[in-house]
């Protein structure tokens, strides 16, 4: 019987001997390698947490003593080591979710999945014990470098310092990355950190000189190892840290179990706000991901175990036609500048920063900085390219509508992963961008079918100077180009009839397919044509302003239907129908979209299906709606009569 196999909750760990929680170790890395090349999944991350999470476990006794996992896509080893230990279906419908989950373990205390926040919970869960009367009960928040980045992280800081009677445990998991290498000031300042050997000299002395000698050598090795800020100043410079009045132990080896049970049960007993600085490698113990150094195999496909190389090859995807274009705009545009936050790969700014690296800006986990940063390019004369996950620019909405919106400037937010995306679960389903930014004053917002209009789009965005622009665009695979038969207004027809001479188009439906819904769209015509109802297939291209001739289309058919991977409420379905009633055009209207309601875990396939997203679905409900009764359409006047 395996160790792991064995192990069915936390304190499972405490019979292990310091060799069997080695061996332990080796274990979990090779179970994590073979199931998380089945199924996909962040691998790197917990690769680099192994011993980490080991150590939380064996000090802190979750969970009335709360751990929580900052970002959460490093808790694999968490569920191991807390009786989870079924990864067949991880990330898939039924299975385990990618990250934290409540609805899985009581272990489990928070699964917000966007980084920075742990910090605040750790504040507020220590007030909450203080106020309740529960006393000598720490509450231990595990952040990255990366995540330190964020504003948010510095905010509760503040917070958790100003109370030293409050227990509070920060530790920071100091691999040099988020998901690529981390940057700015915080990371420089780690680095020093990290790199003072003088330190790790005397620490290396100190625990082979003093613990041979007898009787006192231990217990005096554990009082210089903690030593205070004047011995701790001279050797390595975390003065940051204590001059914001937290205690700092560190930094400590993240792959000593030793080391670092030590340095934890040191925090939790000195009784108010600590950090414990580990430093730990992404991809530990795997060759593959060790020498992957674009993210070290921060989150991958299915995978071959022994190489690391994907199973099967994907098409091209809406990311990498979005980094050419971005490539081929900044050849042609000298005043074109790239911005992101901590995603440089992930959402396709690679090429451009590789091409024009003095016109890249990576600002760390720190999305409002990166909103504001643009509002200052573009003041000067710049055209900046924010490029962000839809989920992400949640945010930032704050600076989008009074730093950018409000002062009429002209930034392009590139969104990837809008719409269903999936296995990553709620958090990062990219189903509120059309929603939010429809309040926005002056804003336009794109979303493309196909290839060929994401790289239209995108230019046409970055030509306007005076307002905000949005091009919006789904994850994975893009698909066959859609043709356009014609053009009304600024929308594409995709299907439909025009009267001889040039008369309006005229059909039972109207439907109006935003962005990549255009295929299903499609879909759905052929299938109402073979009922006898006829249909004319919009795509509006620009869903924000509604097109002014969209009224006018409307008029000439008997129902109209929107489709949209975005949230109904407050999406582009309901802008349309104010639309079609500040015109008074009268139609009955149903807006197909994402019901607002947190998406468990699947695959997008059967995220779509399970909510009405299918060509079949929405032929369905056309149909039905045609069917209700609707007099047919006086055409003289255009309205119903």
């Amino acid at each position: 019987m395996s160790l792991l196999s064995a192990i069915r909750g936390p304190r499972d760990l405490d019979r292990l001997s310091t060799a069997q929680l080695t061996a332990l170790a080796g274990e979990i890395r090779g179970f994590l390698v073979e199931a998380v090349s089945k199924t996909g999944g962040h691998l790197g991350p917990n690769l680099g947490v192994v011993e980490l999470t080991i150590a939380l476990h064996r000090v802190f006794d979750s969970p009335r003593e709360r751990i929580l996992f900052d970002t959460g896509h490093q808790s694999y080893v968490h569920k191991l080591l807390t009786g989870r230990q079924d990864f067949s279906g991880l990330r898939a419908k039924g299975g385990l979710s990618g990250y934290p989950s409540r609805a899985e373990s009581e272990h489990d205390v928070i699964e917000n999945s966007h980084a920075s926040t742990a910090l605040g919970y750790a504040d507020g869960l220590a007030k909450a014990h203080r106020l309740l009367g529960q006393r000598g009960r720490p509450v231990v928040a595990v952040i990255g470098d990366g995540a330190l980045t964020g504003g948010m992280a510095w905010e509760a800081l503040n917070n958790i310092a100003d109370a030293k009677d409050r227990p509070v445990v920060i530790v920071v998991n100091d691999n040099e990355r988020s998901y690529s290498p981390t940057i700015g000031g915080l990371a420089n300042h780690l680095a020093a950190l990290r790199t003072s050997q003088g330190y790790e000299r005397f620490l290396s002395w100190g625990k082979e000189a003093l613990q041979r000698t007898p009787v006192v050598g231990r217990p005096l090795f554990g009082t210089l190892h903690g030593a205070k800020k004047g011995l701790k100043d001279f050797i390595a410079p975390q003065g940051l840290f204590e001059d914001l009045g937290l205690k700092y132990i560190g930094p400590v080896d993240g792959h000593d179990l030793e080391a670092l049970e030590s340095a934890l049960g040191r925090a939790r007993g000195f009784g108010g706000p600590v950090i414990v600085h580990c430093l730990t490698e992404k991809g530990r113990g795997y060759h593959a991901a060790e020498s992957h150094d674009e993210d070290r195999f921060h989150a991958v496909g299915v995978i071959h175990p022994e190489t690391g190389l994907p199973v099967k090859t994907a098409g091209k995807d809406w990311t990498s036609v979005f980094g050419e274009e971005m490539v081929a705009l900044g050849r042609e545009r000298t005043d074109i500048v790239g911005i992101t936050a901590a995603m440089l790969h992930p959402v396709g700014l690679a090429p451009f920063a590789a091409a024009f690296p003095e016109r890249t800006f990576d600002v760390g986990i720190a999305e409002q900085h990166a909103v504001v940063s643009a509002a200052g390019l573009a003041t000067n004369g710049l055209h900046p390219v924010v490029a962000l996950y839809a989920t992400f620019l949640n945010r930032a909405f704050d600076q989008v509508l009074m730093d950018v919106a409000l002062h009429r400037l002209g930034v392009t937010f590139v969104l990837d992963r809008a719409g269903v995306t999936g296995a990553d679960g709620a958090s990062h389903n990219g189903m509120w961008d059309m929603s939010i930014l429809q309040v926005v004053p002056g804003l336009r917002l794109a979303a493309p079918r196909d290839a060929d209009q994401l790289r239209a789009q995108l230019r046409e965005a970055a030509e306007v100077a005076d307002a905000p622009t949005v091009v919006r665009y789904p994850k994975g695979a893009v698909g066959p180009a859609v043709p356009s038969l014609g053009r009304i207004g600024g929308m594409d027809v995709l299907r439909g009839e025009a009267e001889p001479g040039g008369g309006p188009y005229r059909a039972d439906v109207l439907v109006v397919a935003v962005g990549a819904t255009a295929s299903v769209c499609l879909e759905a015509a052929e299938l109402l044509a073979a009922q006898g109802i006829t249909s004319t297939v919009v795509d509006p291209r620009w869903v924000k302003p509604v097109d002014p001739a969209l009224p006018g289309l409307a008029a000439h058919h008997r129902v109209i239907v929107t489709v949209e991977d975005n949230g109904r409420a407050g999406g582009v379905g309901s802008a349309i129908a104010q639309a079609l009633r500040d015109a008074d055009v009268d139609l009955p209207l149903r807006d197909i979209g994402i019901p607002q309601q947190f998406l468990d875990h699947a695959s997008r396939e059967q995220i779509t299906a399970g909510i009405g997203l299918t060509g079949p679905d929405i032929a369905r409900r056309a149909a039905a709606l045609v069917r209700a009764g609707r007099p047919a359409l006086e055409h003289s006047g255009g309205k119903t009569s």
